[in-house]
């Protein structure tokens, strides 16, 4: 993947060998993403890190694992969540995934009616994406997102209430998450989300370091889905019928 020192000697990213150890011998042999900007937007380059978008490195390290793996990203930057389900599900139904990443939610989010009753629709539009999955047979995986209120290009005035309206964007996500049984990487809590380097010029997104964490982190958490259902081999075998029990990658507070 080029030359990476930096990322090679971030205690935050993935460590030499690590990928292939917690993928060895995955189950997944056709990954769709689906989302906005999250899932397929913009690269912004930091020197010595990994120079691909995090979800293509999230694939990238599955095909490492499996090299017949097909990898389809249906993002498109911009979308709000219902977008996302009127545009994308179908054509992520059709393409029969048993691993699937939704990614939507932050676009809602940056607008200020989302503290209000849009965050329970927003949250029922990314559940329906993720029960539509679920019985089609795939993996839903999800995130919650870095608090770019941390970013130097939000504006001073803006920070607080953006910050309020993704920790609330985060909460959903767990609950999401929860109630559909997903692979859940919690970048909300990450010890780094607060550093104002991780994030871009635009004021929306991360930088290539984010990314390199982001990517991590999904690989720590399928690794750990992978680990739980080799222990109980029928837990990936089929949806279970009882309470659904996500698998959440809670970081340490910062220290």
């Amino acid at each position: 993947m080029g030359e990476r020192p930096a990322e090679l000697a971030d205690p935050d990213c993935l460590a030499p060998g690590e990928s292939e150890a917690l993928l060895a011998g995955h189950p997944w042999r056709r990954f769709v993403v689906l989302g906005d900007s999250v899932a397929n937007g913009p690269l912004f380059p930091v020197e010595g890190y990994c120079p691909l978008r995090w979800t293509d490195r999230v694939a990238a390290e599955l095909r490492a694992a499996a090299p017949d793996l097909r990898y389809l990203n249906l993002g498109v930057s911009g979308l709000l969540a219902r977008e996302v389900r009127a545009s994308q599900l179908d054509q992520a139904l059709e393409f029969e995934p048993d691993l699937a990443l939704v990614l939507c939610g932050g676009n809602d989010a940056f607008r200020p009616s989302y503290a209000g009753t849009a965050a329970e629709a927003v949250t029922d539009e990314i559940g329906a994406i993720l029960q539509a999955l679920r019985s089609a047979g795939a993996q839903p995986a999800t995130i919650g997102i870095f608090d770019v209120s941390y970013s130097p290009a939000i504006p001073e005035r803006h920070r607080l209430p953006l910050r309020e309206r993704l920790a609330l964007l985060a909460e959903h996500a767990r609950l999401v998450a929860s109630r559909h049984d997903c692979v859940h990487v919690d970048l909300s809590r990450h010890p780094r989300a607060s550093d104002p380097t991780l994030y871009s010029p635009d004021g929306r997104h991360g930088n290539a370091r984010s990314d390199a964490i982001a990517a991590a982190e999904m690989v720590r958490g399928l690794g750990a889905r992978l680990r739980a259902s080799r222990a109980q081999p029928a837990t990936m075998a089929k949806p279970s019928t009882s309470a659904p029990i996500a698998t959440f990658i809670t970081n340490p507070p910062p220290g």
